[in-house]
């Protein structure tokens, strides 16, 4: 991770994550806590294995969300919010969210990948979460232990 975009390989195609300067310090700041692991969130029970999907449901649930979110959820959120909110392109969030074109021949010929615009479209989705006002109530929150 160079430079606020990180390279996935999804389906032998590269996927760039641009990240905004608040996600490369969260990262940084987590990167302390996992040492020099593979992955960002180990499986407690073998380090060299990502967490379940599962995992993200228990916090959630542990956290007052069950039955009102999922992590899937959030991706939804952040692509509406970002259309309606920061106005930005459907194909730019989109290709952030690494959704691949439907069409097989807007995938043999569709190769943008709007590096510039989602760099700048992250880091003004981390702007705006970070001026939105504290929530009013929070679910109750019960100590997390991730399995």
């Amino acid at each position: 991770m160079k430079r606020g975009k990180l390279t996935v390989n999804l389906d032998k195609t590269n996927h760039h994550v641009c990240l905004s300067r608040q996600a490369l310090a969260l990262l940084r700041e987590l990167h302390a806590i996992t040492g020099r692991s593979t992955y960002l969130f180990p499986n407690q029970r073998d380090p060299k294995r990502p967490i379940s999907n599962n995992t993200i449901l228990v916090v959630l649930d542990r956290m007052g969300y069950k039955g009102r979110m999922t992590g899937h959820g959030f991706r939804a959120l952040a692509m509406s919010t970002i259309k309606e909110q920061l106005g930005y392109r459907h194909e730019v969030v989109d290709r952030q969210l690494a959704h691949a074109p439907r069409d097989k021949v807007a995938w043999a010929y569709d190769r943008a990948q709007f590096l510039a615009e989602r760099k700048k479209m992250m880091q003004d989705w981390a702007d705006y979460i970070d001026a939105l006002p504290p929530p009013v109530a929070q679910p109750a929150v019960r100590p997390a232990r991730l399995t």
